[in-house]
């Protein structure tokens, strides 16, 4: 019984050490392969991105075929001879006319107003922002 003993503690034993020892052994990198488990479940397989490529599946995989997404914004163009005159949208500062040129604003009803240097108005508007539109605002100076 003692040899059947002996033996067994020298196998574990030896199980243990290659068991603690193996991996600081390996000196390879560990390559990672991205895939549906998460990365490191196939290990050093042939397949992976590189095989897949980045459109194995198609475009219909992530999105209907012909989908493009639609603006979300449409934009608003003032065409004036006062550069220094101020924009004010629904109440708010947005910036000169020289520096604004062309702005986004989100779809729906918006008051537009113009305004000198001296702060006084001369031109108001209510303006319908259509998304992927642009507005096109001429305000007459007379």
């Amino acid at each position: 019984m003692s040899r059947y003993l002996k033996i067994s503690a020298t196998a574990l034993t030896v199980l243990l050490a290659f068991a603690i020892f193996a991996p600081v052994a390996s000196a390879r990198p560990v390559v990672v392969v991205r895939g549906y488990y998460g990365p490191g479940f196939y290990g050093r397989a042939w397949y992976g991105p590189a095989w897949y490529g980045p459109n194995w599946y198609g475009p219909g995989w992530y999105g209907s075929y012909g989908y493009a997404p639609a603006p979300t914004t449409g934009s608003v163009k003032i065409d004036s001879k006062m550069k220094d005159a101020a924009v004010y949208v629904d109440g708010g500062y947005a910036g000169t006319v020289g520096k604004l040129k062309t702005f986004p604003l989100r779809p729906g009803t918006h008051d537009i107003e113009l305004r000198d240097h001296e702060g006084h108005s001369f031109y108001q508007e209510r303006i319908d922002v259509v998304a992927g539109k642009t507005l096109k605002l001429t305000p007459d100076i007379g």
